[in-house]
């Protein structure tokens, strides 16, 4: 579970009861249980997202929440570390050899990838292949953004129309000049919850949706780049270097990995790593 999304909410949240709760002369937190406001804000926007977007789109909302708050991003040194324990095997006993290492990889990516140098595919198909898929994850990705950055910009939007809207509705039927404040409080709930769930869920999920994106576009490039040095019969440590500039410098001192011939000592201490080839 990302702890930094669920956090976030939870805090945001609260910080606001706490604030309502300790409100001089505040009656508790009954001008905010509005339910025609949460009605026209949430229900208006959900319905200008289907206005604007595909009933298939709109409906596949909750793997993207799914994909926000339990995804982890993989870790980048444990498949540099891969790729180093592959080029070693096939240094040694060829790529046929690979066939049997490619089972215990959990990524699908990363296994289609090898599985073409197994099959002697060369390295101008496996780029075009590889970079194909990640040009449709890249739209799908896209998609989800779209949506959450689109229900921020709505739900305030229609915060004010609530307000707006029950403040006409006030005023056409109200008799009580005293009751106008306590109306007017209620008419203003709809701009808190608009305001309220664009700003502190919708825009944010969104932004944490594109970073979710630019991490797994990543550990696909180092990916393809693993895959043709693999294909190209690179010597090991010549994989390793290329592929830990793709690594934050943290993690280029040491490389993990799950199999035991990711073991190997490291490059040498101190020397750059080589540039990712255009």
């Amino acid at each position: 579970m990302d702890i930094a999304t669920v956090l976030g909410i939870l805090v945001g949240f609260l910080m606001v009861v706490a604030n309502i709760y300790h409100s001089e002369g505040m009656e508790g937190f009954k001008p905010f249980i509005n339910m025609e406001a949460f009605l026209v804000v949430m229900g208006g926007t959900f319905c200008a997202t289907l206005v604007n977007y595909p009933l298939s789109q709109v409906v596949g909302l909750g793997r993207i929440v799914r994909k926000v708050l339990f995804s982890s991003g993989e870790d980048t040194s444990n498949i540099v570390g891969t790729f180093v324990t592959l080029a070693q095997k096939a240094k040694k006993e060829g790529f046929l050899a690979l066939q049997n290492e490619i089972k215990n990889i959990p990524n699908d990516f990363m296994r289609r990838g090898i599985q073409l140098v197994i099959d002697a595919a060369d390295a101008e198909f496996i780029r075009n292949m590889l970079e194909t898929e990640i040009g449709f994850i890249r739209e799908r990705h896209k998609v989800g953004q779209e949506i959450f950055n689109a229900m921020g910009t709505y739900a305030p939007a229609f915060g004010i129309i609530g307000t707006v809207l029950g403040m006409i509705m006030m005023l056409a039927t109200i008799s009580d000049v005293s009751a106008v404040p306590r109306r007017m409080a209620l008419a203003l709930a709809s701009a808190f919850f608009g305001l309220g769930s664009g700003y502190l869920i919708f825009l944010p999920m969104g932004g944490k949706l594109r970073r979710r994106s630019e991490e797994e576009l990543l550990v696909k490039e180092i990916i393809i780049r693993g895959v043709l040095l693999l294909q190209s019969g690179a010597n090991p440590s010549v994989v390793e270097a290329n592929l830990k500039a793709y690594l934050e410098p943290a993690k280029r001192m040491v490389i993990k990995a799950g199999t035991p011939a990711a073991a190997q000592p490291a490059a040498t201490p101190g020397a750059a790593p080589a540039p990712p080839a255009a």
